[in-house]
């Protein structure tokens, strides 16, 4: 893993740390979050033309 690619894991973390500090991301909502805001994270860094695809808003409803 080049160096480039560890500081992007690294901000990735950074950012859904504080994302589940604040609760706008649950340990359940994880892996689609970390997912999506890595390839942010990368496609800011890189440029890279890969679509991102966001991550599909949960309802109130399905909350409760």
């Amino acid at each position: 893993m080049g160096s480039v690619d560890e500081q992007i894991l690294r901000t990735t973390k950074e950012i859904v740390v504080k994302f589940i500090e604040t609760g706008r991301v649950s340990p359940t909502g994880f892996n689609k979050a970390f997912k999506n805001i890595y390839n942010a994270v990368e496609e800011a860094v890189k440029g890279s033309e890969k679509p991102i695809e966001p991550i599909e808003q949960e309802s109130e409803e399905a909350k409760k």
